[in-house]
């Protein structure tokens, strides 16, 4: 179920879809309290009152918000109704690396620099413990200016 721009889930007001993922929908939201642009990643209808998707999805938010890296979008907090659950956080602008790639080939310092700023954010995790367990093109955002010494989140 894609939400609909202008719908509030508690004071974040969401603006567009920005991506799918397995655990639900993401949505380019706006904070109307701090006034600036989020991700608001919500469960599907159909999963919230699942115990053990609940759990994980928990489990994921305290396991994010524990990790203060350049290259991992910081959690700002989760929002929970009867209707919806959400974690909430720093909107990465940019595009992911699978569409940077549909694009075609790109240079071999791109990439290094690409690789090199994916293995830093995966080394940080692994040394708190943390495995990511879904990495992959369309998970990557490669920020403006990533190939030339920019990010990828």
């Amino acid at each position: 179920m894609t939400l609909a721009a202008g719908t509030r889930i508690g004071h974040y007001e969401i603006l567009s879809l920005a991506g799918s993922s397995g655990m639900g929908e993401v949505y380019r939201a706006r904070d109307k309290q701090l006034k600036r642009d989020v991700a608001v990643k919500v469960l599907p209808p159909s999963v919230v009152h699942d115990p053990a998707r609940l759990s994980r999805f928990q489990r994921e938010a305290e396991i994010l918000a524990a990790l203060n890296h350049s290259g991992i979008a910081t959690i700002y907090g989760c929002v929970e109704s009867a209707a919806s659950h959400a974690i909430v956080m720093e909107f990465v602008e940019g595009e992911t690396l699978a569409d940077l790639l549909k694009q075609g080939p790109v240079s071999i310092g791109a990439a290094q620099s690409y690789a090199r700023h994916i293995i830093d954010a995966l080394e940080f995790a692994h040394d708190h413990g943390v495995t990511h367990r879904d990495l992959k093109p369309g998970n990557i955002k490669i920020t403006p200016g990533a190939g030339d010494g920019g990010t990828a989140s």
